[in-house]
């Protein structure tokens, strides 16, 4: 479920198994992590960002790339752990208004 916090979304998965980054969701073919922190980012700001950890050999849960190509939602995503082990995901949308589309 998908929460209009101001402009920003704030997503809620529910998990029937495992506690933590460990449980996944899928969405568009991927696991998605439940537990989560996301930003939104410029298109701009996304590659930049896609190539830099690219460049310095990132473990990405979920590679960039696009999630739900050709539908109202459509946005670049990529997911990984920060050191603590935390689900990091930045995404980005070529249409701001695609944000909360369906």
């Amino acid at each position: 479920m998908d929460f209009d916090f101001f402009g920003h979304q704030i997503v809620a998965h529910l998990s029937r198994d495992e506690a933590g980054h460990k449980a996944h969701n899928h969405v568009d073919g991927e696991a998605v992590p439940v537990r989560h922190f996301g930003a939104i980012l410029s298109m701009d700001a996304w590659r930049e960002l896609a190539a830099r950890l690219t460049e310095r050999d990132t473990r990405f849960i979920i590679e960039p790339g696009i999630r739900f190509a050709g539908l109202p939602g459509e946005q670049a995503t990529l997911f990984f752990l920060d050191p603590s082990g935390n689900a990091l995901e930045f995404k980005a949308f070529h249409d701001d208004s695609a944000i909360f589309a369906r």
